[in-house]
C-alpha cells in the first residue's frame, strides 16, 4: 500500500518510523542535484561503501558517475533515518541467487528487516522501502526503435497487446510492462537472468492481479513510468 512519493530534497528527511504491515515508503531523487539530504554528493565517498565507490569509478561519463552516487548517497541516508543509524555505518550485503544460488541476489540489510530496492534512469531514482520484499522500477520513456528492439522477447500476451496499439501509444505501454516486470523481478531477486516473457503484466492502465504479489502504478513527472512491487500477505516471509 502506498499512498503518495515523498521527494527527498536538500534537506535532512524526516522519515518517521520504519514501514510495516503492508506498508512501503517511496521516495523520489533528483539525481542532478549537488545537495541530497544534508550531504553534498561531492562527499559522498565518505559515505558510500568501497563497492559504491568502485563501480562510481568505474563510470566513464561524469553525468553517469554524478547520477550513480547521489542515488546512491540518498539510499544510505534514507535507511539510516529510518533505523536511526549513521549513513556510512549502513550495512549492506546480498543475498542468495535464487537462479544459480551465488552471492548476488537481491541486495539487503545485515541484521535488520527492512527491505529496500533502488532504480534510476534520467535524473530521476526512486527508492522504495518496506517490511518485506520488494521492487521499484523508474524509467525513462523509450523510443519507438526501443519498442521493435524488444517486442518479441516479452510475453507472447504482451506482444500482441503492443502490436494491436497505434505507434504513438506503443512506447509509452512498453514502458508499463518494463517498469511493472522489473519491480517483480527485483523483488524477487531474479533480475533478468531469466528473459522478460514471464510474468505477464499487461499493457493496459491497470496492472493485472499476479497471485503472490501486490502491483502499483506509481506517479511520475511528465515522460517517466514507474511500478512498485510488494508482495501480497500470503506469499510474505521474514528474512
Amino acid at each position: 500500500m502506498i499512498e503518495h512519493v515523498n521527494q527527498l530534497g536538500a534537506d535532512a528527511p524526516h522519515t518517521g518510523p520504519a514501514p510495516t504491515g503492508t506498508t512501503a515508503a517511496v521516495w523520489s531523487i533528483n539525481t542532478a542535484a549537488h545537495t541530497i539530504g544534508g550531504h553534498h554528493v561531492n562527499d559522498a565517498h565518505t559515505i558510500l561503501d568501497t563497492n559504491e565507490r568502485d563501480k562510481a569509478a568505474r563510470l566513464l561519463r561524469p553525468g553517469d558517475r554524478h547520477r550513480y552516487v547521489a542515488s546512491h548517497l540518498a539510499l544510505h541516508i534514507l535507511i539510516g533515518a529510518y533505523l536511526n543509524l549513521p549513513p556510512h555505518t549502513i550495512p549492506f550485503t546480498r543475498e542468495t541467487c535464487p537462479c544459480c544460488g551465488g552471492p548476488h541476489g537481491r541486495p539487503a540489510l545485515t541484521g535488520h528487516n527492512l527491505h529496500f530496492s533502488l532504480s534510476h534512469s534520467g535524473d530521476l531514482a526512486y527508492l522504495a522501502l518496506a517490511a518485506h520484499p520488494v521492487g521499484i522500477d523508474i524509467e525513462q520513456t523509450p523510443t519507438p526503435t526501443a519498442v521493435n528492439d524488444i517486442l518479441h522477447s516479452l510475453h507472447p500476451t504482451e506482444t500482441q497487446e503492443l502490436t494491436n496499439l497505434p505507434p504513438t501509444q506503443q512506447p509509452e505501454a512498453l514502458a508499463r510492462i518494463w517498469t511493472r516486470k522489473e519491480a517483480i523481478l527485483k523483488a524477487t531477486g531474479t533480475g533478468l537472468a531469466q528473459g522478460l516473457t514471464h510474468p505477464y503484466v499487461g499493457t493496459h492502465p491497470t496492472p493485472p492481479t499476479i497471485p503472490g504479489w501486490i502491483l502499483t502504478d506509481l506517479p511520475t513527472p511528465r515522460h517517466y513510468t514507474a511500478a512498485l512491487a510488494t508482495t501480497s500477505p500470503d506469499n510474505r516471509h521474514e528474512k
